[in-house]
């Protein structure tokens, strides 16, 4: 076992031993890592800067010391007294490894960008925001009338658009008397009614007839990824979409790792807290200026999330969302200055609302998955799944709604898989493998064309081919189970046993080679025995919870299947059943929602009601926790097996005919000649 420091790669999850001087670079490239690098490593272009973090990390397996990297030098000095870098950045070039490390690669410097696909999907949404622009006339001042310009002002909204009673900040109170002045006591304004009927409240005043519009936020804050939805509050027109990866990675992939973060590592919460609201604001800033829309104007924004991001991005911490009884600090709805959570590119009186959650581990994003497919109003039984790091769950109908969270890890996002990477141009995001010749051939993101198709080569010429991300691991399992190249156990046959050259040995198993670029010095891409395994234990923990609720409901079929979010919407139906990530059921009665999560952050946004709705709504869902329920675990085990140990999936077997090898009888699985051994208790 080498002694040399161990240094850690988020969000890839790369990692390896190098000598202690080894400067982060290097060793990023070494791994493999996507961090950019343009002058050769001579500290001008400021391409690979990087963060890192101290503290401990049980999911890495890793404590990290103050003196793990090298000094600040005189060329990162300079940089930054030209230039300036983040606080916390050093730059890859010039850092070198003292001891273990782990260590963040922020997007922008990133070769490959992450394609966030939460994308706004089209829906028609009845148009009622909270806060709406209004136009008034308000009567001059009168020696005789010893009122104030905000009362006249009140009393104008009150007889010209039956508002009753506005309130105002004291920023919004010293500007308003040279605007009324201004504009000739003609005035726009913005005001935001509370939905609780309090008082309403205004969040900005112009001189004369304001025409430039007002919008919103709608923000799916994701344990992965964060997406944004720019949106108009007056047509209810998405102006501009954007996302980027919750910075939060290099704490932990999963929302575990992040709670045991914050509870061994003091002051680990505020530090988890500051780095997501930077990049909430980087974000918003980012996306105004695409939209050409100045930040003045985005007056409201609404969150949804799960209740580990949710307790993060307020600054509470979330240590007791890590143990029983998984309490809340707050299970109802936000309203609040966004001001007061550090959000700064916005207007300055912007008003934050944030879905309520439904219990310790469901969250405001699976209320919004609620809010956006009405689940309590299908008549039939529809199982809606919000596939992600953390899966939300949802099983109803007109009679009853029941819902859960279901820890499948971050392999549905690439991470923990061997070749994986997250949705970038060059990854593998689709894959076929001919049954018979056991050939494969795929898509990238970047191309449209098959890799065997003409042209393919040079759609890729810039990206290349750099990984394969969670859709195309997916499709890449179940391939391999429908040619015959992987048993029902999951095991990986020998080249002897499935006939072809691809499947090579690796330690005592074996894998699939799905492309070879070594020896041009690019990479070489195959689905190891532990890649299966990482996609097992997710899919099994999807299973489970979806089963859980359909024991709760007492029956074993629903009739539809909605998938939902950034990854569901981008599953293929049949390799989701084949892998048996989902109960059996009909494929035309499976179907995708797109991001339901941002969807229903856009109609809260855009529809006041629609706020009051959820929060009913929210109190009728009976909530099933799954990690006290013991069929939980019963479930999870037969659904190891692909498709399933048990289910025998009879809509599956109408379309699709699985092969039966079994790699592990009469022979040996890891390829060693002899009969496998049985480990002693």
């Amino acid at each position: 076992m080498s002694t040399d420091p161990l240094v850690v790669f988020t969000p890839s999850g790369k990692r390896g031993h190098f000598p202690a001087g080894t400067p982060i670079l290097t060793a990023a490239r070494q791994l493999g890592v996507d961090l950019d690098s343009v002058c050769g490593g001579r500290g001008i272009c400021s391409k690979c800067q990087v963060t890192p973090s101290y503290g401990e990390f049980p999911k890495h397996g890793v404590t990290v010391k103050e003196g793990a990297l090298s000094e600040w030098n005189a060329v990162e000095q300079r940089y930054d007294d030209k230039r300036g870098l983040k606080p916390g950045r050093r730059l890859g070039c010039q850092a070198t490894v003292q001891g273990d490390i782990v260590i963040d690669v922020p997007p922008e410097s990133q070769v490959h960008r992450q394609v966030v696909r939460k994308a706004a999907s089209a829906r028609a949404i009845m148009m009622d925001p909270a806060t709406r622009l209004y136009f008034v006339e308000v009567e001059e001042p009168d020696m005789h009338s010893p009122t104030g310009d905000l009362e006249r002002l009140e009393r104008a909204l009150r007889d010209q658009w039956q508002i009753p009673a506005v309130k105002a900040d004291l920023s919004l109170l010293s500007k308003l008397q040279p605007t009324l002045r201004k504009g000739k006591w003609q005035v726009t304004v913005a005001v935001q009614r509370d939905h609780r009927e309090g008082t309403a409240r205004i969040i900005e005043i112009w001189p004369g007839l304001h025409e430039q519009g007002l919008f919103g936020l709608a923000i799916d804050l994701g344990s992965t990824t964060i997406a944004a939805h720019l949106t108009d509050l007056e047509t209810g027109e998405v102006k501009a979409s954007s996302g980027l990866m919750n910075p939060q990675i290099r704490f932990g992939e999963d929302l575990m790792s992040r709670v045991s973060y914050a509870m061994m590592n003091p002051g680990g919460d505020r530090e988890m807290t500051a780095a997501v609201r930077e990049a909430i604001n980087d974000l918003c800033a980012a996306i105004s200026e695409e939209a050409g829309i100045s930040k003045e104007l985005i007056v409201e924004t609404v969150f949804v999330c799960n209740p580990v991001m949710h307790h993060l991005l307020l600054g509470l911490d979330p240590v007791e969302l890590g143990q029983a009884p998984f309490a809340l600090a707050s299970s109802e709805s936000l309203s609040l200055p966004a001001h007061e959570m550090g959000l700064t590119t916005m207007n300055p009186r912007a008003q934050v609302y944030i879905l309520p959650c439904i219990a310790g581990h469901v969250g405001a994003d699976c209320a919004a998955v609620a809010l956006s497919e009405e689940p309590g109003k299908s008549d039939d039984l529809v199982l809606i799944v919000d596939v992600g790091t953390n899966a939300e769950i949802l099983l109803g109908n007109t009679d009853r709604v029941l819902a859960c969270s279901s820890p499948t890890g971050p392999a549905f996002e690439g991470a923990q898989i061997s070749s994986g990477q997250r949705a970038a141009p060059g990854a593998i995001e689709r894959i076929e493998i001919d049954p018979v010749t056991k050939e494969p051939r795929f898509q990238v993101i970047g191309s449209d064309k098959w890799s065997d198709e003409a042209g393919f080569a040079l759609d890729i010429a810039t990206t290349g081919i750099t990984g394969i991300c969670g859709s195309g691991i997916i499709e890449a399992v179940a391939e391999m189970r429908m040619a015959g190249l992987l048993d029902a156990s999951g095991l990986i046959g020998s080249a002897q046993q499935t006939g072809t050259p691809r499947c090579v040995p690796e330690g005592r198993t074996h894998s699939y080679l799905i492309h070879d670029a070594s020896a041009e010095g690019g990479p070489r891409i195959t689905v190891t025995q532990g890649d299966i395994r990482a996609i097992q234990l997710a899919k099994s923990a999807l299973y489970a919870g979806a089963r859980l609720l359909m024991d709760e409901m007492n029956v074993d079929k629903v009739d539809r299947v909605v998938l939902a979010g950034a990854f569901g919407a981008h599953i293929s139906t049949k390799h989701a059943m084949v892998l048996g990530m989902i109960p059996d059921a009909a494929l035309d009665k499976v179907s995708s929602a797109g991001n339901a999560a941002g969807t229903g952050a856009r109609i809260a946004l855009c529809n006041i009601a629609a706020r009051a709705e959820i929060e009913r709504v929210v109190r009728e869902i009976t909530k099933v926790e799954t990690a006290i329920e013991p069929k939980f675990q019963e479930h999870f085990v037969a659904a190891n097996a692909i498709p399933h140990k048990t289910d025998p999936f009879p809509e599956l077997a109408s379309v699709v005919t699985l092969p039966s090898p079994a790699f592990n009888t009469g022979g040996d699985a890891e390829g060693t000649g002899g009969r496998r051994r049985r480990r002693r208790g």
